[in-house]
């Protein structure tokens, strides 16, 4: 019997409420491979629309979207370019498309970075090794230099350190002149050093676009008083 949308959600809520629990336990979000794969693949139920695959251990795909599409889920905790994703070239072929999330225990959030067809994320992948395929997080690392049209809405730089604020809300940060990514622990450093809070009123980790934001405010008041 498929599963409701509404216990789909339920379970999807109960997944990230035992993942956070971990995390909070000082579990590395890596180690949690199983339950965080588990998110992925009822986020993406629930995102579609659609069902889990019929079997427990099904080959080559995890969800049947509300479109019948056979989608095959990969999820990671991983932050930055380094890892990557693997596939078992013999079941792509029952694959109709190929989504991609990643836990970011940093931002409370569930992000996509990918969501494309077999076709398209074939085009991705590196030639079959071993029976296996893969694709680098380093595909969906968007580096500055290369944000093209977005436009810079306010900067500063402090001792060494350039934040900025981009059109889109993200949140760039040099130290030196040079790029960093991820951002955020750049962003908990200074902050420590301009003495801005790390918690919000609730007493959780700001986020990245918040902490950024922050110190950006923090360092224009600094300037203006100077």
């Amino acid at each position: 019997m498929a599963i409701s949308q509404m216990a789909l959600i339920q379970s999807l809520g109960e997944a990230m409420a035992w993942f956070e629990r971990e995390v909070a336990w000082g579990v590395p979000a890596t180690e949690l491979g199983h339950l965080c794969g588990r998110i992925g693949e009822l986020f993406v139920a629930v995102l579609t629309n659609g069902r889990m695959a019929t079997e427990v251990h099904q080959k080559g795909y995890d969800v049947v979207s509300s479109a019948n599409e056979r989608i095959s889920v990969k999820t990671t905790a991983i932050v930055g370019p380094a890892g990557r994703v693997t596939f078992n070239a013999k079941t792509l072929s029952v694959v109709d498309r190929i989504i991609i999330l990643r836990v970011n225990t940093e931002e409370r959030e569930i992000e996509t970075l990918l969501d494309a067809s077999i076709a398209k994320a074939m085009e991705l992948m590196g030639p079959e090794v071993g029976g296996k395929r893969t694709i680098p997080l380093s595909k969906f690392v968007i580096k500055p230099s290369k944000l093209g049209t977005v436009k810079t809405v306010s900067e500063v730089r402090h001792a060494g350190y350039t934040v900025r604020e981009l059109e889109n809300g993200s949140i760039e940060a040099e130290v030196n002149g040079k790029s960093v990514i991820p951002v955020k622990p750049v962003l908990r450093e200074l902050a420590t050093k301009l003495n801005i809070g790390l918690l919000n009123g609730s007493g959780n980790p700001h986020n990245t676009r918040q902490l950024g934001g922050l110190i950006i405010k923090s360092l224009q008041e600094l300037q203006t008083a100077a």
